[in-house]
């Protein structure tokens, strides 16, 4: 989380297109050596160009470096987002919000970030199903009548499986508390090592974006 945070400072001070541009790079080199699907991850990394598409041509002045800056900028940002969830287990990602947040809250997201694939998958379910039977087919209307009731049948599922576990955490005595992830305290040498590695690598990133 140190070493994401400090590759995120290191982007938004930075104006330099080629030292942005190494850093992506370098970026893609750790999700190789984290043995993450570097296609997969790039799609995920390319998901909020999608989203800037219209800020990017707003500030088009003509040149070539602008928009190449804030492309680059959002890449390099939403890729090291990518590696830090792809590398971190979830609890150990929401555990930190919990201790700032109230109770109530960093366990509503915790939750939702939980159900959120598996809702996900139930969805990409439904829509083949209906493809295969010839829901999406004729009229319009019919087709929108099939898309609302498939979208009616995802928050019923949705709403069941939050009430189904709500009523298995309190079965299992949760105690309003989000997972303290104490094991990162079991470590090794190795992990030291990892740790000097990644907070070095984040420093020289501020250093340099300082220096360009």
């Amino acid at each position: 989380m140190a070493c994401v945070a400090l590759i995120l400072a290191a982007v938004l001070t930075s104006a330099s297109i080629p030292f942005l541009g190494g850093l992506f790079v370098a970026l893609c080199a750790l999700i190789l050596l984290a043995r993450v699907p570097l296609g997969p991850a790039l799609l995920l990394a390319c998901y909020p160009v999608l989203f800037s598409s219209l800020f990017l041509l707003s500030r088009w002045d003509g040149t070539w470096q602008s928009p190449a800056l804030l492309l680059l900028r959002s890449l390099t940002s939403s890729l090291s987002a990518v590696l830090l969830v792809a590398t971190t287990p979830y609890p150990d990602l929401f555990a930190p919000i919990a201790r700032v947040l109230p109770r109530p809250a960093g366990d509503s997201l915790f939750l939702t970030y939980r159900a959120l694939f598996a809702l996900l998958q139930r969805a990409d379910r439904l829509w083949r199903a209906l493809r295969l039977r010839g829901g999406f087919t004729g009229p319009v209307r019919r087709r929108l009548a099939h898309t609302g009731e498939g979208l009616g049948v995802l928050v019923v599922h949705s709403f069941e499986r939050s009430r189904r576990i709500y009523e298995t955490m309190h079965l299992r005595g949760h105690s309003g508390r989000v997972c303290g992830c104490r094991h990162w305290i079991e470590g090794t040498p190795y992990d030291l090592l990892v740790l000097g590695v990644a907070l070095a690598f984040g420093s020289a990133c501020v250093i340099a974006a300082r220096w360009a």
